[in-house]
C-alpha cells in the first residue's frame, strides 16, 4: 500500500514524530508563567519603542515576546523531530543518548544533527569534531557527519580547518547540509523537499485526531499580568516594568 505522506518512512512513524513535537509545544507553552517570563530581565525600553514604531498594542507585543521565549525552547525539539524522522528510515536508527544522533545499523555511518549551522561556539565545534573522529577511528568503515539541517547552502564536504588554534581533519569526517543528508539516507535527492511538502497534510491529519486543542490555548504569563493590572491600574507595560525594575532609582513610583 502506498504511503500518504512520503515514501521513505511509514505514515504511522511520520504521525508519531509530529505527535512528539506537538507535546513539546504544549510543554513549552505551559512553562511560560509570569515568573518564568521574568527569569530574564524584560527590556521594556525596547518594548516601548516596538509599540510606538511598529504600531502594536501592548498586549500583542507581550504575546510576541512570550512566543519568542517559547521559540527558544522549541528549537531543540525541532532538531529532535529530524532525528526521529531520519531514524525511521530503513537501515538507520536514532542514538537515544548514546553519543550520536543517527547511525546506520551496519555501523557505516554516524551523525550528529544540529538544526541550525550557527548553534555551536568554537569549543563545542572542537568537541564535536573530536567525537566524530573517534567514531571514525573506532569503526573503520564508518563515515561520520556533522549535519546542519538549516545550512547556508547545499553541500557535503570534508570537515577540516582550524578550530581553537588547532588544525583538524579526518578522511572520514564530513559536514553536510540537511537536504543532502536526507538524500544520503533515503537515496532520494528531493527527500527533504518532499518532507516539507507533506508536513501541512500530515499535521492537519494529526490535529484532527486531537480532541483537546491545548496547543492553541493561552499561556498563563499574560493573563497573570493582566489580572494584576486590574488592581494596580497600571498599563501592561508599566506593570512589567515595575515588577522588573522597581529596585532601580525612581521606578518604584510607577
Amino acid at each position: 500500500m502506498k504511503n500518504k505522506y512520503v515514501d521513505f518512512i511509514a505514515d504511522e512513524h511520520f504521525l508519531k514524530c509530529i505527535e512528539t513535537l506537538y507535546h513539546s509545544y504544549l510543554k513549552a507553552k505551559e512553562k511560560i508563567s509570569k515568573n518564568k517570563f521574568y527569569n530574564n530581565k524584560i527590556d521594556t525600553i525596547k518594548l516601548r519603542f516596538d509599540t510606538k514604531f511598529n504600531m502594536i498594542d501592548e498586549e500583542s507585543i507581550i504575546e510576541t515576546e512570550i512566543l519568542r521565549q517559547i521559540d527558544k525552547s522549541i528549537n531543540n525539539s525541532i532538531g529532535t523531530f529530524h532525528e526521529q524522522i531520519l531514524g525511521g528510515i530503513e537501515g538507520f536508527e536514532i542514538g537515544n543518548l548514546s553519543g550520536f544522533d543517527i547511525k546506520a545499523k551496519d555501523e557505516t555511518l554516524f551523525a550528529d544533527i544540529k538544526n541550525k549551522h550557527n548553534t555551536m561556539n568554537s569549543s563545542s565545534a572542537e568537541a564535536l569534531f573530536q567525537k566524530l573522529a573517534r567514531y571514525a577511528d573506532d569503526y573503520k568503515k564508518a563515515k561520520c557527519y556533522w549535519v546542519q539541517i538549516l545550512a547556508k547552502g547545499s553541500f557535503c564536504e570534508h570537515w577540516k580547518g582550524e578550530i581553537n588554534g588547532k588544525e583538524y581533519s579526518h578522511s572520514r569526517v564530513f559536514k553536510i547540509s540537511g537536504d543532502q543528508f536526507y538524500a544520503l539516507l533515503t537515496g532520494k535527492q528531493n527527500a527533504f523537499y518532499e518532507l516539507y511538502k507533506a508536513l501541512p497534510v500530515a499535521i492537519d491529519d494529526y490535529l484532527d485526531t486531537v480532541k483537546d486543542t491545548k496547543c492553541n490555548s493561552a499561556n498563563s504569563a499574560l493573563s497573570e499580568i493582566i489580572e494584576e493590572t486590574k488592581a494596580t491600574k497600571r498599563s501592561i507595560l508599566d506593570q512589567i516594568t515595575f515588577e522588573n525594575y522597581s529596585c532601580y532609582f525612581g521606578f518604584d513610583k510607577l
